[in-house]
């Protein structure tokens, strides 16, 4: 006997070449017939959660071409130096201490498009749904987190394009606004955005202000939700993993104990999620992947790696299931 689909939101965190599990724990969830409404997501989140919505969209989702996704990424495809930044060691620190990234993105933003174009997938107009239970400016499958650090403050694309820049959300690229929410500061060089009163924004990765925005999609009416808001988050075990989170200063190790300089730069990047992620009623909704034994910047990951990521997501999706329990949550939270 075939299952009823069930409705449900997705909220995607980032966490680099991690994102690969997200697309496991997504495929889980489809078997399971749940069926995304809206997904919001962050970096790693908002690449899988633009071909999820675009697949969506066109009622082609299946856990199959989840997985092919996964494995069809390679991340060593979206390094792409500029020309000073080819040149060994200095070419790398002019990028890092410019800020002006070792890698220009636009391998990832490519790659995006192509994924996108496959089911007929260009602009966020693309990707408008009917629902009038939401704000007008939030009636898109697909929201992803960024920073705009010209601005300074973090901003929701579709949502925000006529009200921060007078830009018509619907002409907007979605793979645009993917590659600046996976803008890793340093990384990848800033995307800019110019407004239609010609002030241009300089972008950068959502993990900045929001690594997992799992409130993004919650009503704001004080009605009860219609259907479960799932998190998937990829965040390190605090204060255990605090070297997950930036790999980079893993050396500082070496002279003794933990610290301070990683504690504080932790908690800027993930201080925020992780007190939500405290709160009972956002844990109960969320499924956490323990991804551990690959680095955020790991781009040079194996088939067995990929395998691996895309299988902890499902295991952990399907672990997620096996308690869950929607009227048991609504009369706990709700």
């Amino acid at each position: 006997m075939s299952r009823i689909p069930q409705r449900a939101d997705l909220v995607l965190s980032g966490g680099g070449v991690k994102g690969i599990a997200l697309a496991g724990a997504v495929a889980a969830l489809t078997t399971a017939d749940y069926v995304p409404q809206r997904i919001s997501g962050t970096s790693a989140g908002a690449l899988v959660g633009a071909v999820l919505a675009a697949a969506t969209q066109r009622g082609e989702l299946s856990a199959a071409a989840l997985q092919e996704l996964a494995m069809d990424i390679d991340y060593r495809e979206f390094l792409d130096p500029g020309l000073v930044e080819r040149v060994p060691v200095v070419g790398h620190a002019f990028g890092v201490l410019t800020g002006g990234g070792i890698y220009r993105g636009d391998a990832l933003r490519q790659w995006v498009a192509a994924r996108l174009a496959d089911y007929g997938v260009t602009t966020f107009g693309d990707l408008a749904i009917d629902d009038d239970e939401v704000p007008p400016e939030q009636r898109y499958r697909l929201v992803v987190t960024v920073a705009d650090v010209t601005l300074g403050q973090l901003v929701r694309l579709p949502w925000d394009y006529r009200r921060l820049y007078g830009l018509d959300p619907d002409e907007q690229s979605v793979a645009d606004a993917v590659r600046a929410s996976a803008a890793i500061p340093f990384f990848y060089r800033p995307a800019s955005l110019e407004s239609a009163a010609g002030r241009t924004s300089d972008l950068v990765d959502g993990g900045l202000l929001s690594n997992f925005p799992i409130d993004s999609l919650d009503r704001t009416d004080g009605a009860p939700p219609r259907w479960p808001t799932f998190g998937v988050t990829l965040l390190p075990e605090l204060p255990a993993d605090n070297e997950q989170v930036v790999p980079a200063l893993r050396p500082l190790h070496l002279l003794g104990g933990a610290a301070l300089l990683e504690q504080v730069v932790t908690t800027i990047l993930v201080g925020r999620d992780q007190a939500y992620l405290n709160q009972p009623r956002v844990s109960a909704r969320t499924i956490r992947i323990d991804t551990s034994e690959v680095g955020v910047l790991d781009f040079d990951l194996s088939e067995d790696d990929k395998r691996l990521l895309y299988t902890q997501g499902w295991q952990a999706a399907e672990r997620f299931l096996s308690t869950w329990d929607w009227p048991d949550y609504l009369t706990r939270f709700r």
